[in-house]
């Protein structure tokens, strides 16, 4: 059985390891907007990195952006090195969460999992790297199980508004849902937008490294999903999508295999109708479509050489049309960024039977939110973690690593999330 123990045996509800990185800046913003929704209305909380000197400065800077002089004082700094197992041993005993945000997380994302498995700690990631994720859940789930710990991947921009969108949209059909696609599209204000370049290295180590991944997913040796109804067909690697009224590609990001270990775990623990999922992202018009197969061919030519991937990594900016950079958004540019997410979904009404029937009824839904990486990201993970404190009975009775489907299935999560800006509507 897993426990998540809010007592006073552990002095912080949750500790944020990297605060000082370009996410980690903004979670520690987010987790001090919303200290009254901790357990009893009282969030205990700390941060942690490499630097001491740094921490203090990512404290002094959140208290001037949020008005809150006290942060400042008031919140403990803990100096903890993923080269350094024992720091890292210290920092896990002494939370309930650790909200990890140092990536990749292929270099640096397994000796905090490990230490939070063998020091009692949940642990919570942002991360959008298939091959972390699942080989997480290949080599930790059952220590995990055993110590009644729960190991909860991508709970930010990746993969929450896909994962829990799905459920949603199977939740609000009225019938069985059997397969749902989703378009992405991205709005910028008149200062534009950018991404930090953290992303694309981890896109870059995660291409050159697909074949590890494909190894690795072998490992699990899972029988395939069956579907309910005809299968979903894929869409091409370039198409116009009459849904969203422009070009759109594949999604090229974790949401896919993150929905469907979500989709594994629902079907063999709780007996439910599996759901199929394509997931696409609008690219625009015909001038960013021929600019975007531009820098995709680059970049797929170059990732196959350690020559190449240095030259990608040195220079995000210039490879990516400027989508990629080192200094990453400007506050103001942020503030004028959105995303929509539309789900489409089609299934069964309950008069029907799937085995003599097509699937003709159809469900639209929305996730909307504010800007993706560094706002709507820092959202999705700290509710994630004051779902953890707030509704353990919700959560999977055993410990081990779970996709945020399979761990907030039942909870409250979506309802949280609408309350801090990340929109979940049928439309």
């Amino acid at each position: 059985m897993a426990r998540v123990d809010t007592s006073t045996s552990r002095p912080y509800h949750l500790v944020i390891f990297g605060a000082t990185g370009f996410t980690g800046q903004f979670v520690v913003e987010e987790v001090a907007r919303t200290v009254s929704e901790g357990p009893g209305g009282n969030l205990k909380w700390a941060v942690a990195g490499r630097s001491k000197q740094k921490l203090e400065k990512v404290l002094e800077k959140a208290a001037g952006v949020l008005s809150k002089p006290e942060l400042r004082t008031e919140v403990d700094i803990l100096v903890a090195d993923v080269a350094e197992e024992d720091s890292l041993a210290a920092m896990c005993k002494q939370a309930v969460i650790v909200l990890n945000c140092v990536g990749p997380y292929r270099f640096y994302g397994e000796p905090v999992v490990k230490a939070c498995v063998e020091n009692g700690a949940h642990h919570i990631d942002i991360s959008g790297e298939p091959q972390f994720l699942e080989g997480m859940q290949l080599n930790y789930s059952s220590q995990a199980a055993e110590k009644g710990v729960y190991i909860i991947g991508s709970c930010g921009f990746d993969s929450i508004p896909a994962d829990m969108g799905v459920l949603f949209t199977r939740d609000q059909f009225k019938g069985t849902l059997t397969s749902v696609e989703s378009f992405l599209t991205v709005g910028s204000g008149p200062d534009g937008g950018c991404i930090h370049d953290g992303t694309w290295q981890s896109a870059i180590y995660g291409f050159a490294d697909s074949q590890n991944l494909r190894n690795l997913r072998r490992k699990f040796n899972h029988k395939p999903l069956l579907p309910v109804g005809p299968k979903l067909k894929p869409r091409g690697a370039l198409f116009y999508s009459n849904e969203i009224q422009q070009y759109a590609i594949p999604f090229m990001g974790s949401d896919p295999s993150v929905v469907k270990r979500s989709q594994r775990f629902l079907v063999e623990e709780h007996k439910a109708t599996p759901v199929q999922y394509g997931a696409y992202a609008g690219v625009g018009g015909l001038g960013n479509t021929i600019k975007l197969m531009f820098a995709g061919m680059m970049f797929l030519l170059l990732v196959k050489f350690s020559f190449g991937r240095n030259l990608l990594i040195k220079y995000p900016e210039f490879f990516s049309f400027g989508a990629f950079t080192k200094a990453g958004p400007t506050r103001k540019q942020m503030e004028g960024s959105s995303f929509q997410m539309a789900f489409h979904g089609v299934g069964y009404t309950e008069e029907q039977d799937p085995s003599q029937d097509k699937p003709t009824t159809k469900i639209r839904t929305l996730v909307q939110g504010p800007e993706a990486g560094y706002v709507a990201t820092p959202i999705a993970m700290v509710q994630s973690a004051l779902t953890i404190l707030n509704e353990p009975a919700a959560l999977p009775k055993k410990g081990g690593v779970y996709s945020p489907g399979a761990a907030f299935s039942k909870t409250t999560l979506v309802n949280r999330l609408n309350k801090h800006g990340i929109q979940f509507s049928v439309i």
